[in-house]
Parts: structure tokens; sequence; C-alpha cells
């Protein structure tokens, strides 16, 4: 296998930097109980430890733990989009750069959560920490001796670290377990419609919209009226109108309150079955909008699930933000700015969150 490490002076092989790429695939490698909260902010300083990366109290990070961490979510990346997404620059941001804050701020955020359920006396139970450390050994076994030494990783420090993702969880759970709003059906209320969209502007040969003419708006605009009078004549069904006009290819679709653009969901949302809607406009252009149902019970019990956790992380992260910011942390910023990913995936590719799922479901 190829030497790598993940150390090594600054200038090297660098990646792309794609920030909506980026937030995308940092709901896929980490739990959801561990976002939508801040980081604690991480000042520098020189006294540290020779493999500690940053320190928050009492709670430290070691280069074996970013190592581990940074290695997952290199994997996950390479896996979605291949080795060549390292290889695409876009405005001087590098997605290697990306990562590493990406990470820094993950592991900080448990370290934090650590601290925090250290307050609350919130702790894990023997049973618990056995899962951890069975968790850990069944990572350790997916390396080689060789994938082992380049990660500077052990049972020891992977155990640790699976203990603290845990403790992480289970604080967050203890948080909101008395965060059970009332969420009434007309508040996660999802309807179904079909549009007919005509567009009200073009772009340019960089992809950025220019808006038309108020002439050519206007022409756009009478285009519409017209097909709205076709589809309340009810000579042709509406998906016909949509398929040979409309400049949307997705007809029909299904959202909740606050989905949409404001004027496109305020006219949906006083729609009754079957019933057609004015023109419509958005930012976007002309719509014309037919009321497929104006209620899914299935759909509505779904989105208030979704509702609910929204809420619960949101109160969870009030508290956690006050926390944190009472805090003492500093960056090893010397070290830090050494650290990188490595120079090709690891053969065996282990998934360190996918393994915590399988005991810790």
């Amino acid at each position: 296998m190829t030497k790598k490490t993940f150390i090594r002076p600054l200038g090297g092989r660098k990646g792309a930097g794609i920030r909506k790429l980026s937030r995308m695939l940092c709901a896929v490698i980490a739990a959801a109980v561990l976002t939508g909260c801040r980081s604690p902010r991480v000042i520098f300083t020189r006294e540290f430890g020779e493999d500690e990366v940053f320190r928050i109290e009492d709670e430290t990070c070691t280069l074996a733990e970013t190592a581990v961490y940074l290695a997952d979510m290199q994997n996950q990346y390479e896996n979605v989009y291949g080795d060549g997404i390292w290889d695409v620059a876009l405005e001087g941001v590098t997605l290697e750069e990306n990562v590493k804050e990406m990470v820094l701020a993950k592991i900080a955020q448990i370290k934090t959560m650590c601290l925090l359920a250290r307050e609350k006396e919130v702790s894990l139970t023997d049973e618990e920490k056995d899962r951890a450390d069975q968790a850990a050994e069944t990572y350790f076994l997916s390396l080689t001796e060789e994938e082992a030494k380049l990660l500077g990783t052990d049972r020891e420090t992977l155990g640790r670290m699976y203990r603290e993702y845990a403790l992480a969880d289970k604080v967050y759970q203890y948080m909101i377990r008395d965060v059970n709003p009332e969420i009434s059906d007309d508040e996660a209320r999802t309807i179904t419609v079909q549009h007919i969209f005509l567009r009200t502007y073009t772009t340019d040969g960089t992809g950025a919209r220019v808006a038309y003419t108020e002439e050519l708006k206007q022409h756009v605009y009478d285009r519409a009226c017209q097909i709205r009078e076709m589809a309340l004549a009810g000579d042709q069904s509406f998906l016909d109108l949509a398929s040979r006009y409309s400049e949307d290819t997705n007809v029909t679709c299904s959202f909740g309150k606050g989905e949409r653009e404001a004027a496109f969901e305020e006219a949906a949302f006083q729609l009754e079955t079957d019933e057609i809607s004015p023109v419509v406009e958005t930012e976007s252009g002309y719509h014309i909008i037919k009321c497929i149902s104006t209620f899914d019970r299935e759909q509505t019990d779904a989105n208030k699930l979704v509702i609910l956790e929204e809420r619960r992380r949101e109160a969870f992260g009030q508290e956690y933000d006050a926390f944190a910011e009472t805090l003492n942390r500093s960056l090893n910023q010397e070290l830090w700015q050494q650290v990188t990913l490595p120079d090709g995936n690891l053969t065996r590719n282990p998934d360190f969150f996918g393994i915590y799922e399988e005991f810790f479901p």
C-alpha cells in the first residue's frame, strides 16, 4: 500500500472548496444529535503537549482523534464523488480546508457536550461503555497494521472516542426529554399540488440570472393567463398542459408551510382540492397552481416529527450555546496547520459513525 501521512508541510496537495457540498456531506457524516448548535470558539496558545491539537477546559483532542475523523470524512467524500473531488478548485478555497474546519468543529462540539454531561451528572452505564468498547474493537480490527500506524490510533484511543460520542448522544437525549410541544395538524399540514411554471429570466455565460425586460415579462404574463384559461376550460388535463408549457420538469410537489417561496405557498394553501389558482408571480416567474390534495395524513404526521426534532434542537442549542460561551478553549495552531488528509483512501474504508450506529441503534 502507498505510504500515507497525516502530517506534512503546507503547500502540498490541496483539494476543492465547495461550501454547499461540505454542508450536505457534513449531515451524512455526523449524527443529527450533534448538529444545529455552535461549537466553542477556539483561541490560540502555545502551551500544548506534543500531539495535543486543542483543549477545552480539561478536555483535550489528540492528533490520533483528528486522524480518524479526517479519514472517515475523506472516505465519505470519495465514495460519493470519487478521488477527483480533491482536484477541483473554487475561488481559492479548498475542500480540504473546509473538511479540516468541519472536523475541528465537530470534535470541539463532542468535547463540549462531554463537559455538559458532567455538569448535568449524565454518564454512561457499564453496558453502554461495553458497547462503545465493542465498537472500538470492530473499528480497530477493520484496520491493517499499517493503517493503524498511519492513523496513530489504538484500541484505547478508539474506545475513548466512541465513549465520548455515546455520552454526547446521551446528554442530548437527556436535555430534550421534556421538550414535547403540541403540534397541530394545521401547522404540520402537507399539501400536494401541480403547477405550470413560466420563467421571467434568462442566464448569462457565467450562469447568473438576467431578468427579462418589463415588456417581455408582460408577454410571459399574458401567456400564463391564456394557459390558465385553458386549464379552467377543462378541455385538456392540467398535466397535459404542464407537459406542453411548463418550464419546470417537476410538475407535482408536496410541501408544508415554510418550505416554498412565500407567494407560491400562500396561494397554494388557499386552494381547495381541484381548484386552480390565479397566475402567481414569484422571483423566478409565473405559476399556475392546481391543488391535488389539501391534506395528507401520512405526510402531515411525518412532518410533525420533523417539526418536533427542530424544536428540540432549538431548545438544546440555546442551552448548549450559553454553556459553550463560558468555557476556556485553545488551539495548537502550529500543529493544526500541519494536519492534512491522507494521500488516498484507507484500503478497507472504516466507517466510524456507521460502526457507532451498529452498536447504538
